[in-house]
């Protein structure tokens, strides 16, 4: 195998190692998503009774809880989408290139954040 500095692409048997990461991931985040989507809809059927009964101290947090649910499962769908891209730049076999430097991203931070399209050095660049 290749010196990973050398290497300017992850080799198939590689790709096909992330895959199956990835796929693992998106499997366990479309079950999460389902989770907080069940919660929404639980949550929306005992709201009308809430609205019944009157305005309370618990109406405002139960909306607050609500709103703190529907924001983790936007977060959730994006980062179900950022996974399934992956998949696709796992197709094109240009994943795991940096698209800032154009270089090759480490495994270890490709097996951390498997859906990054940066190395470490073009993220902390671009946060400062």
């Amino acid at each position: 195998m290749q010196n990973e500095y050398n290497k300017t692409r992850y080799n198939d048997t590689e790709l096909q190692e992330f895959q199956q990461l990835i796929e693992n991931k998106i499997k366990i985040a479309r079950e999460e998503l389902g989770e907080l989507t069940g919660a929404l809809s639980s949550s929306n059927s005992n709201g009308d009774d809430a609205a019944i009964a009157g305005k309370t101290l618990e109406d405002g947090s139960a909306t607050y809880e609500k709103e703190q649910t529907n924001q983790l499962a936007a977060r959730q769908k994006k980062f179900i989408e950022q996974l399934e891209a992956a998949l696709v730049r796992i197709q094109n076999k240009t994943y795991g290139i940096c698209k800032v430097t154009g270089t090759l991203i480490p495994a270890e931070r490709l097996r951390a954040v498997p859906h990054t399209t940066m190395s470490m050095a073009a993220k902390l660049k671009q946060a400062s």
